[in-house]
């Protein structure tokens, strides 16, 4: 079966999403077995889709946690916040997923303070409860509650990674960019862009990604391949949705952006 074909009889999925892997075998084991999942890989690559993608399957609500250097322990869990009537308390998310019974996904946990990571702990191992200090609650995970957590490999560094004691709490999965079929089946059902466009698209993205530590810090992701072709698609030219949506996020030094048109030029003629 070509690839024109094959595409033909795929069937839309909300969100939409392609397996890469034993990715959601892994993910409806974990769930099953109320194990927390981490999730790694680099920028743009569908973590986040894929867990978006899980939730629906499963039929769970999703909280989503965009980690970062300020997130505090009670950005997380919760606090107490006064109005016309006096003082009550507010359920962060991950309070709130677990009343629910949801799926919590903290994405680039690493971003988060490590204090905060901490109250993370009592919900990751066999006791699956979250503590509320200032409400004197002590919340039982129920069965259908899940803690995600992702953080992309390539910013780790000293200062900034997960403590050994926070890793081996959780399943590991690792994601990378699809191959090339896949990557071109993505566009196609993301954007509706036609075949020949995206297989250009994962091509000069190939390209691109062969000069990671070279001279680029990353490659162009899956995600700026959606962005370039939803810009192709709604009628611009292609090679200014290639320069806008997959290399001026790449990189601000005027050298390397000479060297990324040459190879845009090369390969989209």
């Amino acid at each position: 079966m070509d690839m024109k074909t094959k595409l033909k009889k795929i069937t839309q999925l909300e969100p939409f999403y392609r397996p890469v892997g034993g990715e959601i075998e892994l993910f409806e084991h974990a769930y099953k077995n109320q194990l927390p999942l981490l999730i790694k890989g680099p920028t743009g690559c569908g973590k986040t889709r894929f867990i978006q993608y899980m939730a629906a399957k499963l039929g769970r609500p999703l909280y989503t946690v965009a980690c970062h250097d300020d997130l505090t322990a009670a950005d997380l869990v919760g606090r107490h916040l006064i109005n016309n009537d006096g003082t009550y308390w507010s359920d962060g998310p991950l309070t709130r997923a677990l009343r629910e019974g949801a799926i919590c996904y903290l994405d680039e946990v690493v971003e988060a303070r490590k204090d905060t990571t901490v109250i993370l702990h009592p919900l990751t191992d066999d006791r699956r409860i979250l503590p509320l200090e200032r409400t004197g609650e002590t919340l039982k995970a129920p069965q259908e509650f899940m803690l995600v957590v992702s953080y992309n490999p390539g910013y780790q560094n000293l200062l900034k990674g997960l403590k050994p004691s926070t890793r081996q709490r959780f399943v590991g999965l690792s994601f990378s960019f699809p191959d090339a079929d896949l990557e071109i089946e993505v566009l196609v059902g993301e954007t509706g862009i036609s075949v020949e466009i995206a297989e250009r698209l994962v091509q000069l993205a190939g390209s691109i990604r062969a000069l990671k530590d070279h001279d680029l810090e990353e490659g162009a992701s899956t995600r700026l391949l959606v962005y370039a072709a939803t810009l192709i698609k709604s009628g611009m030219d292609i090679h200014q949705a290639c320069r806008a949506a997959l290399l001026e996020p790449l990189t601000d030094d005027e050298e390397t952006m000479n060297v990324l048109l040459e190879v845009v030029d090369a390969i989209l003629g």
